[in-house]
């Protein structure tokens, strides 16, 4: 425990904490200061009159996803090319098995079992895509453009922009936080990270195309140019500019002052911005929570079921396969956690900081710790099992 102590920021120790009070914080800005948040939203690019990315809010997401970025080793990824079976397994989970998964589940719950609670009649205000000039009136996938404070926007079900989210969340395997949980669970760090870079990489061109695809056919209004401004924004810039600051940094300073002195101080940027971010995204559905509060509980359960299933998937699939321990830890942990920063990312840019989508992929942090932390504890706890491995 002291060895955890020592990885984790106090951000990180207690993250399931400061994420409720956020939600907290959010509510109570968005009832004493309701034209605050929108005020910050307001501050966006637009294009044929509907907002397509907020600039605050851009600003966070990158100052997220760029302390994840800066710490891939490349090296790493090309000597886990001799790592062949742990490595299959994450990419074959992550891509051919957890999108597909998530969307059948998330249906099932949002679009079946939960759809009368959430309001059948509910609907949703979100972005018009990005590329699109629609006239009002108009119809595209499941929604309607109508003309709300001065802009175009979507007017979609509820329950299908919760579900949207779920997909986002889905199609984001973990490189972050994963880190962590491959320690807790005593996996092999050096895999763990080349893991991460390995899903890095294969998010720029898979991402894009599954999210693309899964919302296509669940008629929610996303085009091929909004993933990709979204991916290249929140994955690809991130990644070029840690790589190549990663490099000088290395080169000027040493790779002792780098690990030692730069990411001590930089690992709290990405908690912190997700942070304010939850603040600003529940400044807005503050009354929806408030009207519904069981709302948290529709969005909770398929996500709850997706990673559990995928974990057990991962545990099974290791021993079956005859993975030893410390590379089966990493192999399932990073398909059972989510990436939800790119999710939140993806959601806000998609279809807007106040939408059901960004509500969604926020409910994933919620539940993302205390239910990997569970996990964790049952994987060293079923440690013997892989002895003969």
């Amino acid at each position: 425990m002291n060895g955890l102590k020592k990885r984790m920021s106090v951000f990180e120790r207690y993250l399931t904490i400061w994420v409720v009070l956020c939600i907290i914080g959010g509510i109570l800005v968005g009832k004493i200061m309701p034209g605050l948040a929108g005020r910050l939203d307001a501050m966006s690019i637009n294009i044929h009159g509907a907002p397509i990315i907020s600039i605050p809010i851009a600003i966070c997401l990158f100052l997220m996803m760029y302390p994840i970025m800066v710490k891939i080793d490349f090296e790493k990824v090309i000597k886990a090319g001799g790592i062949g079976k742990p490595v299959g397994l994450t990419l074959f989970i992550n891509w051919m098995v957890k999108p597909f998964t998530m969307y059948a589940i998330s249906f099932l719950f949002l679009g079946v079992i939960f759809r009368h609670f959430i309001g059948v009649n509910a609907t949703d205000l979100v972005k018009i895509p990005f590329g699109l000039n629609l006239p009002i009136g108009a119809t595209h996938g499941a929604g309607i453009v109508i003309m709300h404070a001065g802009a175009k926007m979507l007017k979609i079900p509820l329950w299908r922009s919760y579900f949207a989210g779920c997909i986002l969340l889905g199609i984001a395997p973990s490189t972050a936080m994963v880190l962590v949980w491959g320690y807790l669970a005593k996996g092999n760090d050096g895999l763990t990270l080349a893991m991460v870079a390995i899903n890095s990489l294969t998010m720029l061109i898979l991402y894009g195309f599954l999210g693309g695809f899964l919302l296509g056919i669940g008629r929610l209004p996303v085009p091929w140019q909004a993933l990709l401004l979204s991916i290249g924004t929140y994955v690809a810039l991130p990644l070029v500019a840690g790589f190549l600051s990663r490099k000088w940094i290395i080169s000027v300073k040493g790779i002792d002052w780098f690990k030692t002195k730069f990411l001590h101080y930089l690992t709290p940027t990405t908690i912190v911005a997700l942070l304010l971010t939850l603040v600003l995204l529940f400044s807005f559905k503050g009354e929806v929570i408030l009207e519904n509060p069981l709302t948290i509980l529709w969005i909770a359960m398929p996500l709850f079921i997706q990673t559990m299933l995928i974990f057990f998937l991962g545990f099974g699939l290791s021993k079956l396969l005859k993975i030893s321990y410390s590379n089966a830890a990493p192999a399932a942990m990073i398909g059972a956690s989510n990436h939800f920063e790119v999710a939140i990312a993806t959601a806000t840019i998609l279809f807007g900081i106040s939408s059901g989508a960004a509500l969604a992929t926020v409910v994933g942090v919620l539940i993302e710790v205390p239910v990997m932390l569970l996990l964790a504890r049952i994987w060293l706890k079923n440690k013997g099992w892989f002895e003969n491995n």
